[in-house]
């Protein structure tokens, strides 16, 4: 090879590296976009509730509208992504994004801001697969995807930082509706960037058939599980409403598995579970949900109900924890191509684990902020870790041509184990609060966060199991 040749040929690939580059900031700047979304309207609801004029049992709703039909089109979300193409899908849901932030800062009553949430879950839904799916389709199997999804993982773990911080300054300063206005901001940005750093969508050579009665059957019935599992706790498990959902729901995924089974070209294709590593990157999903995702919810009732934190100081204490899992993200990559996938995420369960049982000595009413930090720091280390590998698991031996609804499988078990995991530990934890006031109510909400930590940190460790079917290869 002549020293043209050569030189041409370096170029050539400092050329890839550099739009690899762009494309991968991109893609991780939406990751942080949805996890930003995420926190900044927690911080924000007792002003929307107070401007909007909701009532205490419709301002969830706010929050649940979101959950609810994000988790029940993921799926649909994942395969538009390999049938339609992933940056077209992307850029659909960031425009869904952008319309559904600018009508919920432009709504005047509670219905249409619910409805916005709605829109926004399913924006979501699409964004989360097509996201994740170009991250694996654009990157190779093994080392060079790891370090991609290290750093799209630490962009989730710095968006949830940002939100909590964001949201109680928006809302000082702006009022409630700023905390929308900001997702219009972000996708504006990013909508026209995708068009000059992401790939083109590769041409499809075979027709394939969008399989919409299983399209419409899996949506149907994951939205009605997981409104059951997210309305559960607050309606009653014995309400007429949430018993007619959980039956409708049983119904809508028998009938989806009749179709999937018959179907030419499924929806999701069932072979897809003869992946070990991807049914076991599933099971880790929904356990990681289930258990380390149910952290920042008895955090914030540590903070805010036990010790009295401001809206502000809340997100400044999320500050710990988030810093500490974008470090996991990074170590659970270096692990990962070190020493393959399986021992990185028994390592990451054991460091969460153990964490994760430290923070029980903090969560105390008398314990101030730095008694719990330790734990705080070792626990998110531990969810940085397992969050980089588990996902690593999950893409491995799945063509680029099936990573959206791969994708969109692991993050229907995410989704749903974290409304499982938050309605059992709340039901533990708070089942001596009835009736409390004072004192006595936040000794009794210290004594379910510490019960809460002890329960996750044996989730953690029963999670352990599911390594067993990770395939041992680096």
């Amino acid at each position: 090879m002549s020293s043209l040749e050569r030189g041409l040929e370096l170029g050539a690939g400092r050329a890839r590296a550099a739009g690899s580059g762009w494309a991968l900031a991109l893609l991780a700047f939406a990751q942080l976009i949805i996890a930003l979304d995420l926190n900044i309207v927690f911080v924000a609801l007792p002003e929307i509730g107070a401007g909007l004029g909701f009532s205490g049992q419709t301002l969830q709703w706010v929050v649940s509208a979101y959950t609810v039909f994000c988790g029940g089109f993921l799926l649909f979300g994942g395969r538009a992504a390999d049938l339609i193409g992933q940056r077209r899908v992307f850029v659909f849901a960031l425009a869904l994004y952008a319309l559904s932030s600018l009508a919920g800062g432009l709504a005047g009553s509670p219905a249409v801001i619910i409805a916005a949430r709605a829109v926004q879950g399913i924006g979501g839904a699409f964004l989360f697969p097509a996201t994740l799916s170009l991250v694996n389709r654009l990157f190779a199997e093994g080392p060079e995807r790891n370090r991609a999804l290290a750093v799209w993982g630490g962009a989730g773990a710095s968006g949830l930082t940002i939100g909590s911080l964001a949201g109680g300054f928006l809302t000082a300063a702006f009022g409630w509706p700023a905390v929308f206005y900001v997702n219009v901001v972000l996708a504006v940005i990013a909508i026209p960037a995708a068009f000059f750093v992401i790939p083109r969508d590769p041409e499809r050579r075979e027709h394939r058939r969008f399989d919409l009665p299983g399209a419409i059957a899996v949506t149907m019935g994951a939205t009605l599980l997981v409104f059951t599992l997210v309305q559960g706790p607050d309606y009653g498990w014995t309400a007429p409403s949430i018993l007619a959902s959980a039956v409708l729901a049983v119904f809508f995924l028998s009938v989806f598995a009749l179709i999937e089974a018959r179907s030419r070209d499924p929806l999701m294709p069932l072979r897809l579970f003869r992946n070990a590593s991807l049914v076991a990157g599933m099971t880790i999903t929904f356990l990681y949900m289930a258990t380390f995702g149910a952290l920042p919810y008895f955090l914030t009732v540590l903070f805010q109900t036990v010790h009295g934190f401001s809206a502000l100081e809340t997100g400044l204490a999320f500050l710990v924890p988030s810093l500490a899992i974008a470090a996991g993200t990074q170590l659970g990559e270096r692990l990962a191509t070190r020493i393959s996938t399986r021992p990185t995420l028994v390592w990451g369960m054991l460091v969460g684990a153990v964490g994760t049982a430290l923070m029980v000595p903090g969560a105390s009413v008398g314990a101030g902020y730095l008694a719990i930090v330790p734990g705080v720091i070792v626990s998110g280390v531990g969810q940085g870790i397992v969050w980089t590998a588990m996902w690593i698991a999950a893409a491995s031996g799945v063509h680029h041509d099936e990573q959206g609804i791969a994708s969109g499988m692991a993050s229907t078990t995410l989704n749903i184990g974290n409304a499982v995991g938050l309605a059992i530990l709340i039901a533990i934890a708070n089942r001596h609060v009835g009736g409390l006031s004072g004192e006595a109510l936040r000794g009794a909400m210290a004594e379910g966060a510490q019960l809460s930590f002890w329960l996750a940190a044996a989730g953690i460790l029963v999670s352990l199991l599911a390594t067993v079917a990770v395939p041992r290869r680096r």
